[in-house]
């Protein structure tokens, strides 16, 4: 094996991923340089495949063991405190109860023309912009991407503008410090979205102290979570009722990976990634689907259901699962 880079005594190097043939960890007992030869014995039966992956997974440099032993003396050396019980008091937010029925908004991926007797909300897009007419702006609800890069703030600031500008006044945030593209947003309707897994009293407490009219809750939660936590919510509450939640949103995607395809995990589980804007998104090949449970959700106090819109590539077929996520397990 050659390595790309500098292998210390005491490296740790993984071979290859779990559910491969060959895989193993291996403590690195000499010095390597970069470009040298690092000399693997394994059993030929059970070693790695050619082009098989290695990755450095630990490393305890002798200087960083110095200058841990060095605060280890100076530690020893500070007087003992003694510090007393905690009076910290968990004062939770006071609930604000409303009136009025639930809505489901169905969240596209790419808008098309025609009436829906379901609200709409959208992906913000320029395509989508280009698409959406300004007299039905003001009721759809335009949802912000959960990952936005320093080199693409310019571009999303431009797409709220235009978004604003046909008349949109809801908006669903993927990550708080999104307040940021509204200044102050006077007549205008911010949720903070799903994927800014509020999933306590207190993370709900701030969201609303940050401005935002509503909330999602984390798709991670389970059943008693969910039940539990309208009631001592200070804004209104929805959740991603149904649809395709994705598994990842990554930057970067393995290069044997082709976008709008079909592939297999090693276990036989099939999804595929797509391609929006800077970031890749990973989609299992069955659906969210807790609409069973709307009943005692809207009993509980919940204002907004969404099923989220996805494309089918050809080729991927949806299998059927029963879809509850983490529904019957709780976190707590």
């Amino acid at each position: 094996m050659v390595p790309r880079e500098e292998l210390l005594v005491g490296d740790t190097l993984r071979i290859g991923y779990e559910d491969q043939k060959g895989h193993a960890l291996i403590r690195v007992k000499k010095s390597v340089p970069r470009n040298g030869k690092f000399y693997l014995s394994l059993p030929a039966k059970k070693g790695p495949a050619k082009g098989t992956a290695v990755f450095l997974t630990d490393r305890r440099e002798k200087a960083l063991d110095q200058m841990i032993a060095g605060l280890e003396k100076e530690l020893a050396q500070l007087p003992s405190v003694n510090i007393g019980a905690s009076n910290f008091s968990l004062k939770l937010p006071r609930p604000k109860h409303r009136r009025g029925p639930s809505v489901r908004v169905d969240v596209y991926r790419f808008l098309k023309g025609g009436r829906r007797s379901a609200s709409v909300g959208f992906w913000l897009s320029d395509a989508n912009l280009k698409v959406l007419k300004r007299g039905a702006a003001r009721n759809t609800w335009c949802w912000l991407p959960p990952v936005v890069w320093p080199q693409s703030e310019d571009a999303v600031i431009s797409l709220v503008a235009t978004a604003r500008q046909k008349g949109c006044r809801q908006f669903v945030l993927n990550a708080p410090w999104q307040t940021a593209f509204f200044g102050r947003p006077k007549a205008l309707v911010l949720w903070a979205g799903p994927f800014c897994n509020a999933a306590s009293h207190l993370a709900l407490q701030s969201l609303a102290e940050m401005g935002f009219n509503g909330a999602f809750l984390s798709p991670e939660l389970g059943r008693r979570d969910y039940l539990e936590m309208p009631a001592r919510s200070p804004i209104p509450l929805g959740m991603v009722i149904s649809g395709h939640w994705p598994l990842c949103v990554s930057r970067i995607v393995a290069d044997d990976v082709k976008t709008g395809k079909a592939f297999t995990s090693p276990r036989g589980e099939q999804g595929w990634t797509a391609r929006y804007e800077n970031d890749y998104w990973t989609f299992a090949n069955w659906q969210l689907d807790l609409q069973s449970k709307i009943k005692g959700l809207e009993k509980a106090g919940y204002k907004q259901f969404v099923h989220l819109v996805e494309p089918l590539p050809r080729g991927v077929k949806l299998k059927k699962r029963p879809g509850k996520w983490n529904w019957g397990i709780d976190l707590k």
